[in-house]
């Protein structure tokens, strides 16, 4: 499991969040945002995204860092409020970006973050920036017309559970 630490010099709690989240669109810098790979069994847990970027598209759950907040609470935050499943983060999967070209400047640019979870109870329901919740298995991805880092992501991190149970 990995191990997360925060210095943040002048807090006291270094869990406090700020309530004014920079601009997503046509932001001034990249926005840290993560993303859950959330697998139960030979299945992954996709979202169909209710706001844009990407508004329709399925996905995984995952979204802006706020400020202050730990990369491990922003996964477990995003998952809770657009799925309503309480997750355990167990490892990075993969860093990368997504840039949306605008004119004149990106339209969006986020540095993501996507990690591989586990949610022991719960049944999955939409909550808020989503519209639907499905499982899916690596054979069916291919209908839900992710993007291509999406499905690399998610097929990374069926090849780590998949390590990770053979070493267990």
């Amino acid at each position: 499991m990995a191990t997360f630490t925060n210095q943040i010099q002048g807090l006291d709690d270094p869990m406090t969040r700020f309530p004014t989240p920079p601009a997503r669109r046509h932001p001034n810098r990249p926005i840290v945002a993560v993303g859950a790979v959330i697998l139960d069994g030979d299945r992954v847990l996709l979202v169909k995204r209710g706001q844009e970027p990407l508004k329709g598209e399925w996905s995984l759950p995952g979204g802006a860092v706020e400020l202050g907040e730990l990369l491990e609470a922003a996964v477990a935050r995003e998952v809770l409020e657009e799925t309503g499943l309480e997750v355990r983060v167990v490892d990075l999967i993969e860093v990368f970006e997504r840039i949306f070209p605008g004119e004149g400047r990106p339209q969006y640019h986020f540095v993501i973050l996507d990690y591989l979870c586990e949610a022991p109870n719960g049944t999955p329901q939409p909550g808020s920036d989503v519209t639907d919740v499905a499982f899916a298995t690596e054979e069916e991805l291919a209908r839900y017309h992710l993007t291509p880092t999406a499905t690399r992501v998610i097929q990374n991190a069926f090849r780590m559970a998949r390590a990770r149970r053979a070493s267990a």
